[in-house]
């Protein structure tokens, strides 16, 4: 994979090692008070004026769309900070919101898989999409979802696909359902992007976590029109997951709709996330994991999204553990 960045740090076996990490741009409702998230610093939030929104509801035409390449996660050296494993609290599962008209389902695909396309059916057709922005004045893509929320317009993505050097990322949509440079439901543009506090302030790649509050589109408001995932935090390690995403780095391109599924583990070298077998790439980051997953229904609890891979392990997925900081990032962008 190109554009591959450095990160140094320590863990185990490896002191002083210089290792390669590649960013993959490649129960009920939960709400406030009885279901709030633990007290844990503010998430970062930046409001779109809705001139700006008009203007990125303009730019993505189907050509920039297909056109869009994936962000390459610059360098983030000593910004694992292992000292600051993820805040847990207690257990706290968010029920999905299914579509009015689901797809049909195409039947029951193979676990463990390593990567594949999604021939099945089921809600993730439809919450799950592209996200399109500008980065650095380059059209860029990633990967998100929809999950049921109190506002019917969040979406979950990576810290990486929202904000990156220190800039919030402009022209910021979501486009669920994305297949060939089409939009079936439509480019839903973001009056909101969120962080974690710590994305935001170092880059913690423990902590690269993003959200986005889309506006209506055409009247309606997002899980409406599409559905939503549900959600777990502080769940724990170890656990059946099913990921997803639009890899857009080789031998990728964008355009097809990409799944993982298996058991994961802890990441035992420089980060608490989760780690899979998945061979995605550029383009898959932000991108849905899930537990519980139904395949049929195309169902489950979002528990985690794809961030990043090491080089030297180009078919192991990395995504951050969902705590404290996840639980109160969603409870922000649900209420705003």
């Amino acid at each position: 994979m190109r554009g591959i960045p450095r990160v140094t740090g320590t863990r185990g076996s490896l002191p002083g090692a210089l290792v390669s990490v590649t960013a993959l741009l490649t129960t009920g409702l939960l709400a406030a008070p009885a279901g709030a998230a633990p007290s844990r610093p503010d998430a970062a939030v930046r409001s779109v004026s809705v001139d700006a929104q008009r203007h990125a509801q303009q730019f993505w035409t189907p050509e920039r769309m297909k056109a869009a390449t994936p962000l390459d996660l610059v360098t983030v050296a000593d910004r694992v900070d292992r000292g600051s494993a993820p805040a847990q609290g207690r257990k706290i599962t968010v029920d999905p919101t299914t579509p009015k008209a689901a797809p049909v389902d195409a039947g029951v695909m193979a676990f463990p898989s390593g990567g594949g396309q999604w021939t099945g059916g089921g809600a993730v057709l439809s919450t799950a999409g592209r996200v399109f922005f500008t980065y650095q004045g380059r059209t860029a893509s990633c990967s998100g979802n929809a999950v049921t929320s109190a506002n019917k317009s969040t979406v979950i993505t990576a810290g990486h696909c929202v904000k990156l050097q220190g800039a919030w990322h402009t022209n910021w949509v979501f486009v669920p359902g994305y297949h060939d440079g089409q939009a079936p439901y439509g480019r839903w543009t973001a009056s909101k992007t969120l962080s974690t506090p710590q994305w935001t302030a170092s880059e913690d790649i423990n902590y690269d976590i993003g959200a986005a509050v889309v506006a209506p589109l055409d009247g309606k408001r997002l899980t409406d029109a599409v559905g939503g995932q549900g959600l777990a935090f502080n769940t724990g390690y170890n656990l059946a997951m099913y990921s997803f995403g639009f890899p857009a780095a080789s031998p990728y391109n964008g355009e097809k709709f990409i799944y993982c599924s298996g058991t994961t583990n802890r990441d035992f070298l420089l980060s608490n996330d989760h780690g899979m077998t998945c061979n995605m790439t550029g383009g898959s980051s932000g991108g849905p994991w899930f537990t519980q997953f139904n395949e049929s229904a195309g169902t489950g609890l979002l528990s985690s999204v794809n961030s990043f891979k090491y080089n030297f392990l180009p078919n192991r997925m990395y995504g951050p553990y969902f705590g404290a900081d996840a639980q109160n990032l969603y409870q922000t962008a649900q209420l705003s």
